[in-house]
């Protein structure tokens, strides 16, 4: 992997080069370097291992998810702020199977990085919301789950949104419920 501002010095040369092959009456080899040189501008905006990684999590592959992920050594060199936010997102999802706690904290840096996609910010912030709903904080995540509801704006994570409503009320109903039985006997 190329540190970020290795990619456009990379691109810079080929431009430059390219602008030679066109003084020089190379018109096409000048019109491939400019598209060669697109390459690494696109790669400085999307990292390459990041693109793999989101990969391999559609087919559902958290360890090549992971590998790709832990090639970025250092992410806040080599890496552009929402690419940021992207890499501790994708590792908030794979750690939420196993560790809660990691998890939040990736969702909570993914959120402060910003993320590009409205989509992935509503679903960084609708696992935040079942991650303190989880752990007893019901007003933050009701809070989240409206933000995220916000934010999903082509309804992708409606499905997702619902669920996770009548999770909440049918955990709140009970404690009413059994509330208001005790009063009862106390009467």
């Amino acid at each position: 992997m190329y540190n970020k501002n290795i990619k456009l010095f990379i691109a810079f040369l080929i431009i430059a080069y390219a602008v030679y092959q066109f003084t020089e009456g190379f018109i096409g080899n000048g019109i491939m370097l400019i598209l060669l040189s697109l390459i690494f501008v696109f790669l400085y905006f999307k990292n390459e291992f990041i693109l793999l990684a989101f990969l391999k999590l559609r087919k559902q592959d958290f360890e090549g998810a992971t590998k790709w992920l832990n090639k970025i050594k250092n992410p806040s060199s080599a890496l552009v702020k929402k690419q940021e936010g992207y890499y501790n997102f994708l590792h908030g999802i794979m750690v939420s199977q196993t560790n809660m706690n990691e998890a939040e904290k990736y969702f909570k840096n993914a959120v402060s990085l910003g993320l590009t996609m409205d989509h992935d910010m509503a679903m960084a912030k609708l696992n935040l919301a079942g991650i303190a709903f989880s752990k007893r904080r019901p007003q933050e995540a009701k809070i989240l789950m409206n933000e995220a509801q916000k934010l999903d704006k082509r309804g992708m994570l409606t499905d997702q949104i619902k669920m996770m409503k009548d999770s909440m009320k049918k955990a709140q109903i009970p404690n009413q419920h059994y509330g208001g039985a005790r009063q009862g006997r106390r009467r």
